[in-house]
């Protein structure tokens, strides 16, 4: 397998795949880039990012834990998070270059000349947004300099949306930032809205806290940052090595063993990563060759990858960055998210697992010698502490509500661990520095200094730098540093590209007339209007990033689902999960298209073999809309949610069984002659029946619904039994040839 050696170890170890750190190697390190060419940044420039990367992990720190770094200073939000693009934004330009034909090498003047105008636009605004305020820029509007800053400010960030997103995004949310400016037109029908001119636009565009400075920045600003620095820690702590150790050792040997693997391990770096692309290029290094070499084709091992991994932004603890925009978006707590994803993620990873199995089955494919894999015991002794700081994180995030710090103690929890793990002994003076610390953690707690377990873990972190062997080491610093800076950079682009997306709906004033409208269309049909939401959701992501169709649907759709009643979360969810099928749907299908490139397999072929693997997804979201306990949503939830998963998961297996032609307990249904794909139909329709909620709004109550499943997929499993059993006895001389 590539990316991985075999060493001979023991004669009673025989050979065993030895697993390199993924993430040494991939350039994963980008969240929801639709462009591969970047430039890597060398001598005084690298220096600039990480130094601007430290001063943007110090700011947020100072903001979130109220350290007051600018003594007898307060800093207004709206000043922070024009520094915070002060810092990152500019850097688009060096490092994802203007065109396919821009040099990597080297960094043309146009892009330098790009950077200081936006450096110099977003500092400007920084120095003059307070005074903007109370000149009262909404009634009598904005001073001229601060008009000209605004202006070059909306150039340069359209451009780094076409940079970071694609022609596609930029497209797409380019009109509708100028949209205020011909609101009124009679051509627009429903979108009509109220006219502003070009200065009224840029300033709310600049100055208001709907609009670039709107939900996503703050979500970047308040969480996403702490988040992304606890992803990159792990990333570089080895935590890629470790849940790829754990899934080969648990799920190697079974039948399709490796696509299984491949399942388990995205999904576990899914848990903590929250990136498709991330996901496809650590984990599919590993699983893809050992998909081909135990008879998968190239073409469906890349499928089965990228599938898995775009359950990267679904599955909790750490989702991708569109969970945090959609905690802002419903003002809600970024834990109530990450909760309320858990049961849809399990749901998604066992249809994934059921679509493998009866693939595996099918085609009688086998899993993994036992001795070529690694020893789960083994695996776990070596990152063990993994898994407690995920348990760590998730216990600050559920029950002490403390989404803002926990990623942070979470970050520095790991890195201590992680040195500690080191190959060195343990000694004397690693001892006195760990006594020190609970000395110096102690004397803070006694005089009432806040979050003192968190300095003193700082203070321990950096003493224990001083002792070889136990230290992460000042190159690997420095790199964590200049991982964070790129993704800080990607991210930020996107999202404050389309925080303009809201902030010219929020101007114009059209957004509670469309509700209406849309109601009106549906003629109030909930069945009808998500139907329609999924349509646009899907349409809408093959242009757009994950982040920005769920902005641009928020802001559309959701306000006339929540008028029908149907559950906030459970909207939102619905729109969350239709827009990020693109990942897997051609033709953009950019996860599809990067397991392709590691499997050797045609890019479409790839992407049309995920939408039948992954097709599951396609499902789901009806589930947890028209019952919302499938999202922990409703007073006492549990009880009924545990029954809905496992109707759900019962349901599941008879679909997946249908999709691949082999049901668990019936067997080959190519058995059953003729009467095959009827028989595949019937499975498909009576599991997804069985797995439907009724109630609500279903005009069925569960016990119909049930049974109707069941009144389904009872004839239809017998007499898929009898025709494959009376298959298996015939004398082969005696089959049809």
């Amino acid at each position: 397998m590539s990316s991985a050696s075999i060493s001979t170890g023991p004669q009673d170890d025989a050979k065993r795949v030895v697993i390199e750190d993924p993430h040494l190697g991939a350039a994963a390190d980008l969240q929801e880039a639709e462009v591969t060419r970047v430039r890597t940044l060398k001598g005084a420039w690298r220096w600039v990012l990480m130094a601007a990367t430290a001063a943007t992990i110090m700011l947020c720190v100072n903001q979130q834990f109220s350290l007051r770094f600018f003594i007898d200073y307060t800093q207004l939000n709206t000043e922070y998070f024009y520094l915070l693009i002060a810092l990152m934004l500019p850097f688009t330009f060096l490092i994802f270059p203007g065109s396919e034909k821009a040099p990597l090498d080297r960094i043309p003047w146009y892009d330098l000349l790009l950077f200081a105008a936006t450096f110099g636009s977003a500092i400007w605004l920084m120095l003059n947004i307070r005074k903007a305020a109370q000149l009262g820029w909404e009634f009598d509007g904005a001073p001229t300099n601060i008009i000209a800053a605004g202006l070059v400010m909306w150039f340069v960030l359209m451009e780094a949306l076409r940079r970071t997103g694609g022609w596609s995004l930029l497209l797409s949310v380019l009109p509708f930032t100028l949209y205020p400016l011909f609101a009124d037109s009679p051509w627009l029908g429903p979108f009509r809205g109220t006219q502003s001119t070009l200065q009224q636009t840029t300033s709310y565009h600049m100055l208001s806290g709907e609009s670039l400075l709107g939900i996503p920045i703050q979500a970047f600003a308040d969480t996403v940052i702490g988040f992304l620095v606890f992803g990159t820690a792990l990333m570089m702590t080895g935590a890629g090595k470790f849940f790829i150790n754990i899934a080969f050792a648990m799920c190697g040997t079974f039948r399709g063993g490796a696509a299984k693997v491949c399942v388990f391990a995205s999904g576990l770096l899914g848990t903590v990563g929250g990136s498709i692309v991330s996901n496809v290029l650590t984990a599919g290094t590993m699983t893809i060759p050992a998909m081909k070499k135990t008879g998968f084709t190239p073409s469906y091992s890349g499928a089965i990858e990228a599938c898995a991994s775009t359950g990267a932004v679904l599955a909790p603890p750490v989702l991708g960055a569109t969970a945090f925009v959609m905690a802002q978006f419903m003002n809600t707590g970024y834990a109530d998210v990450a909760l309320a994803a858990t049961i849809p993620s399990i749901l998604y990873y066992v249809g994934l697992f059921a679509q493998v199995d009866a693939y595996a089955a099918r085609h009688k494919l086998k899993g993994l010698p036992r001795a070529e894999l690694p020893r789960f015991w083994d695996a776990f002794k070596d990152g063990w502490y993994y898994l407690f700081v995920i348990v760590v994180l998730v216990v600050m995030l559920l029950y002490f509500k403390r989404e803002s710090h926990a990623p942070f103690y979470a970050s520095v929890l790991l890195v201590i661990l992680h040195q500690w793990s080191g190959p060195a002994r343990w000694k004397l003076g690693n001892t006195l520095v760990l006594a020190g610390s609970i000395a110096a953690t102690a004397a803070m707690f006694w005089y009432g200094v806040l979050n003192a377990a968190l300095w003193g873990m700082c203070l321990l972190a950096a003493l224990n730098e001083f002792f070889p062997g136990k230290n992460w080491g000042g190159a690997r610093w420095l790199q964590f540093l200049e991982l964070n800076g790129k993704t800080f950079v990607e991210l930020i682009a996107i999202l404050a590209g389309c925080g303009l997306l809201i902030g010219a709906f929020s101007l114009t004033g059209v957004i509670s007339s469309l509700a209406n409208d849309l109601l009106s269309i549906a003629g109030g049909d909930a069945f009808l209007l998500l139907i329609m939401c999924a349509i646009t959701s899907l349409i809408l992501g093959l242009g757009l990033t994950t982040t920005s169709c769920y902005i641009f649907l928020a802001i559309l759709v959701a306000p006339a689902l929540e008028k029908l009643g149907l559950n906030k979360m459970a909207v939102h969810m619905f729109i969350f999960y239709w827009g990020m099928l693109s990942s897997i749907t051609p033709p953009v299908a950019i996860a599809s298209f990067a397991a392709a490139g590691i499997a050797g397999a045609p890019a479409m072929k790839t992407g049309w073999e995920s939408m039948w693997v992954g097709s599951i997804i396609y499902f789901i979201p009806f589930f947890f809309v028209l019952n919302p306990a499938l999202l922990l949503q409703g007073p006492n939830p549990y009880l009924e949610a545990f029954g809905l998963t496992g109707l759900a998961c019962f349901g599941i297996l008879f679909i997946c069984g249908g999709i691949q032609g082999y049901q668990s307990f019936v067997g080959d249904l190519r058995g059953a002659g003729m009467l095959e794909w009827p028989i595949r139909v019937l499975l498909v329709i009576g599991g997804f029946v069985v797995a439907t909620p009724g109630g609500g709004i279903m005009p069925l109550s569960q016990m119909q619904v049930t049974l109707l499943g069941l009144a389904i997929l009872g004839p239809t499993v017998l007499i898929a039994l009898l025709l494959v059993r009376r298959q298996a006895v015939v004398p082969d001389g005696l089959r049809a040839p």
